[in-house]
């Protein structure tokens, strides 16, 4: 079979091969190719030390020169390229203690995680596939290289990695891959949270998010996100949910990735906001559920409870302040009743922020089609009727906030109203007038507005 790869890998692999070294693409950019898709990266390994390496190319970056990887530089393109190798023992259950070269690469290729991942590509030889890759990626089979249990034993975030290329490539998991992920999910309390976060976040922004329910299946999520273990377990007993509170929360995941898409929002950086904001904005009610004499639940407070645990999630996840901000306020809004009228849709925006609400629209919509259908019909439509006031008013570019109005500090001052902390007061009491007469927004007439209001209060 032919693959095509980057002029500046083939170039890499003639200059190895002309001075007697084997070399190959390996791994997931192998994978990828195989598929049809297009590689992020393509790593080269071969049976040239890195030292050997380091000789052959003019511009190289020592990135892991411990462990046998040397980036190569091709004009502004890095290439790692690392050294057939044979992992010592993983005594952390994450890192090998000691490395040691080979000159045999299928003894490289063993110590690759999936069968997918174990594959190796040279122009001249050809796609070498010593345990089934190619086969697997037909069957769209996830299995381990050799026995599961020492491979996940090895590296215990091996294990999301799996949950994570499932998600991703929408493959299911061989049986006894998923026996040795049971078995060994306690080992991820071994892993950093950054690393945990990296695979949960690749895992709910990849095409098939749903797949994340074979963690809760496996016992991990009970180890890296406790919280959605036992939301996967609690009942909504109410005409408006079908499902336990985990599998709506994953069916609106669904919902945001199709509502994104269709919207034609292609930032990675949102798409992960709006992702773990559905993910966790019904995880409130692990502590707000109540039963009334009819059995019907109730989830009362439930949205100030849940930003309040997203925000402790995410913190404890490593996630930077921007999106634990932007997540929290989602989630702490999600259940909102926008107003049915131009004014009251004008408060609510300047309540919520002008920002947040367009975003609220998409969160608001994936949770109703996450629901049942008793009432969705209805609640959609009062959706749509506030998101089409809340148009009109940006179309009319009405005042919502107090940087909108058509005066400001400087201008008041000018008028011959005295610097002071009351002014703040002042401006806010203009956009009170605008928000309900929003024709009121102009110079004059607010600084009329404002002379009369500090002759009354003073």
């Amino acid at each position: 079979m032919e693959m095509k790869i980057p002029k500046q890998a083939e170039q890499i692999l003639r200059r190895l091969t002309e001075h007697g070294y084997e070399a190959y693409v390996v791994g997931g950019c192998v994978r990828d190719a195989l598929l049809g898709r297009n590689p992020e990266d393509w790593d080269i390994t071969t049976s040239a030390t890195p030292w050997q390496v380091k000789e052959l190319f003019r511009r190289t970056i020592d990135t892991g020169i411990a462990h046998g990887t040397v980036t190569v530089m091709m004009d502004n393109t890095g290439y790692e390229v690392t050294t057939y190798r044979v992992d010592g023992d993983y005594k952390d259950g994450r890192h090998p203690d000691q490395v040691s070269f080979t000159g045999n690469l299928k003894e490289d290729l063993l110590r690759r995680d999936f069968t997918i991942n174990a594959m190796a590509y040279n122009p001249d030889t050809g796609l070498v596939d010593e345990f089934g890759g190619q086969n697997d990626l037909e069957e769209q089979i996830i299995r381990c290289v050799g026995d599961p249990m020492e491979r996940l034993r090895e590296d215990a975030l091996r294990i999301l990695r799996a949950i994570r290329f499932s998600a991703q490539l929408g493959f299911d998991i061989e049986d006894a891959t998923v026996e040795a992920m049971k078995c060994l999910a306690p080992n991820l309390q071994k892993i950093s949270a950054e690393r945990i976060r990296v695979e949960l976040d690749k895992t709910i922004c990849a095409p098939y998010p749903f797949r994340l329910q074979q963690a809760y299946q496996c016992g991990v999520l009970k180890e890296v996100l406790p919280e959605f273990h036992e939301m996967m377990e609690m009942p909504q007993n109410h005409p408006r949910h079908n499902d336990t509170v985990g599998l709506h929360c994953l069916k609106a995941v669904e919902n945001i990735h199709i509502i994104l898409d269709a919207y034609g929002e292609t930032d990675r950086k949102r798409l992960s906001s709006y992702s773990w904001c559905m993910l966790l904005h019904d995880v409130g009610k692990l502590w707000c559920r109540t039963t009334d004499e009819r059995g019907i639940d109730h989830f009362y407070g439930h949205p100030k409870e849940s930003a309040a645990s997203a925000k402790t999630i995410l913190r404890r996840l490593k996630f930077d302040n921007d999106t634990v901000h932007l997540v929290t306020e989602l989630v702490y809004w999600h259940d909102y009743r926008f107003p049915d009228t131009p004014q009251g849709m004008r408060r609510a925006m300047n309540k919520i922020g002008p920002d947040l609400v367009p975003m609220l629209f998409r969160v608001e919509l994936a949770d109703l089609y996450a629901q049942s259908g008793c009432g969705r019909e209805e609640s959609i439509h009062s959706l749509m009727k506030a998101k089409a006031l809340w148009r009109e008013i940006i179309d009319r570019n009405e005042c919502v906030t107090v940087k909108d109005l058509a005066v400001n500090g400087r201008d008041l001052i000018a008028a011959g109203i005295p610097a002071g902390k009351q002014m703040g007061e002042l401006l806010s009491h203009l956009l009170s007038i605008v928000i309900t007469e929003p024709e009121k927004n102009c110079r004059e007439t607010l600084i009329k507005e404002a002379l009369e209001y500090r002759k009354e209060t003073c």
